[in-house]
């Protein structure tokens, strides 16, 4: 049985941890920000655990969203699996973290809570296509770049936790593209739309939020959508301008996609929290640059 546990970042439904129920225990998909932890504990509780009763970790990438609390689970006993790009971070989180702080400031700690190194003891670089065998459940991780270089999408089943490489999608609205920097490429996260697609899952669990059942439609959406981001950007970056001459704009542009649909300003605030736009600026800026260094 797959839980849900709604962590509360800033509002409701913008990011989620899955709780995975096995006969060796509980399997934890996603530790959340460490702003978030008290909200995970309350979840675990309502299903009857414990934190000490989480033994095993799955992060999909080391972004704070889905792994800042992962330490503190580490330090009550849990294994902690995450690619290979991503470990070394996890151990020494020195860099980044003062990384992050530099975009936040004093926002920083609010936002995401503080960040502790993992004992190597503790954790397990995953290799691609490699399994995780707790109790009855085998879980399988894909390799899935484009969002981020250290990306894993986790398969138990005919069901994929997807993290942010199958995109943001938020009842009832659309789906859309996370694009932070440092490491957005669209050709790999295009491939590994396609990875997904060739797994042929039967639904997609979403940390941004939930359950997607018409896999195939949602997949087509997300590459429209990611292309048409990165074809706005380019010509913006091809006329010179700056992230801060652009960043009004692509707001904008990304809060009129919702508004045409008919969401609420509630239902909004949900898709900000969970993807702020001026990222995706940050983001697709630095990887057409980076396009033009090649």
């Amino acid at each position: 049985m797959i839980h849900i546990i709604d962590l509360h970042f800033q509002t409701d439904h913008s990011i989620a941890s899955f709780l995975v129920e096995t006969a060796d225990g509980p399997v934890l998909v996603e530790s959340g920000p460490h702003s978030t932890y008290p909200k995970l504990v309350e979840g675990l509780a309502r299903h009857g655990y414990q934190v000490a009763d989480i033994k095993h970790v799955l992060l999909t990438h080391i972004h704070f969203d889905h792994a800042g609390a992962a330490w503190a689970l580490a330090r009550e006993g849990a294994t902690v699996y995450v690619h290979p790009k991503g470990y070394s971070h996890l151990h020494d989180p020195e860099k980044l973290y003062n990384s992050a702080k530099r975009i936040y400031g004093d926002m920083m700690e609010p936002l995401w809570g503080l960040m502790e190194g993992i004992p190597e003891e503790k954790m397990k670089a995953v290799a691609h296509g490699e399994e995780i065998e707790v109790g009855e459940k085998r879980f399988v991780a894909h390799h899935t770049p484009g969002h981020a270089v250290h990306h894993i999408a986790w398969q138990m089943d005919d069901i994929i936790f997807t993290g942010d490489v199958a995109g943001c999608k938020i009842e009832p609205g659309p789906v859309v593209p996370p694009c932070p920097p440092p490491d957005i490429h669209l050709e790999d996260w295009y491939d590994s739309i396609e990875l997904l697609r060739a797994l042929a899952p039967r639904s997609l669990y979403l940390t941004h939020y939930g359950p997607v059942s018409d896999v195939n439609a949602h997949l087509d959406a997300l590459k429209e959508v990611l292309k048409d981001w990165g074809d706005w950007m380019k010509i913006r970056y091809d006329r010179g301008l700056s992230a801060s001459e652009i960043t009004p704009d692509f707001q904008a542009y990304a809060a009129e996609g919702l508004k045409t649909l008919g969401l609420t300003a509630h239902e909004i605030t949900r898709y900000e929290a969970a993807n702020p736009a001026w990222m995706s600026v940050a983001g697709l800026l630095r990887y057409w640059k980076k396009r033009d260094q090649a």
